[in-house]
């Protein structure tokens, strides 16, 4: 018997939107600023999901010969997020096969939302750019809530934004790339996808499979079959 299912919220980076080529560009342009040789593409990725302060000092960590204060750290993270503000969507897409799922979403009517660790101004400015910000109906970002995830506070406050009883979590699915993700929609009570496609650090790589998500697709295509096509999912 398929879920009826009455919205779909979304990690935005690395479940809803590639975005780490963007972030490889500026830690490369950054490293290449200090003299320095910037981390491999893969592991950059690797950290996206962790935030700024993460890339940050993976790029410090591979200048080996360097130290560093706090404060000198901090600087360097200023940096990095007005690099990115600056050049905010250059290289990000939609992940593959997604936008289908969204336009079929929106066909049914059926509303889909973004529930993100990434400060306020900067997913406003993103989605903005990729035309995506009129289409989205509900954005929760740890600016709005006391709690982040993995709390389930901003997952709350996405059911209350879409109109959504608590008690009608079961309805909605929440589908993201790190444990916190998982962790935050399972204490809303809401079935989770985990999407392993994203951007998962190597400590996670051999357990991602015991965070207890109810789903777990390995690539954007398969995350599509699975919402439009499996007949898992009955929808407005």
């Amino acid at each position: 018997m398929s879920q009826f299912v009455k919205a779909v919220l979304f990690d935005l980076d690395g479940t809803l939107i590639d975005t780490a080529a963007d972030f490889v560009r500026i830690i490369r342009n950054m490293s290449d600023e200090n003299g320095w040789q910037a981390p491999p593409e893969a592991d950059i990725r690797a950290q996206v999901s962790a935030g700024a302060s993460a890339m940050v000092q993976l790029m410090l960590r591979h200048n080996e010969q360097a130290t560093f204060s706090e404060a000198e750290l901090l600087e360097f993270r200023q940096q990095f997020l007005d690099d990115y503000e600056a050049e905010i969507c250059v290289d990000s897409c939609v992940f593959f096969a997604l936008e289908e799922v969204l336009k079929t979403l929106e066909a049914k009517r059926v509303p889909w939302g973004i529930v993100t660790n990434k400060p306020r101004y900067l997913a406003e400015q993103l989605l903005s750019k990729m035309e995506l910000e009129e289409r989205c109906a509900a954005l929760v970002c740890p600016d709005d809530v006391a709690r982040s995830k993995p709390d389930p506070e901003p997952m709350y406050m996405a059911l209350e934004k879409l109109g959504i009883p608590r008690g009608a979590a079961g309805s909605v699915l929440y589908v993201g790339d790190h444990i916190r993700d998982i962790q935050a929609g399972n204490a809303a009570g809401m079935p989770t996808i985990l999407a392993a496609y994203g951007y998962i650090p190597p400590e996670y790589q051999k357990s991602f499979k015991k965070w207890g998500a109810n789903y777990i697709v390995e690539t954007p295509e398969q995350l599509n079959t699975l919402l439009l096509s499996s007949g898992k999912f009955d929808y407005l």
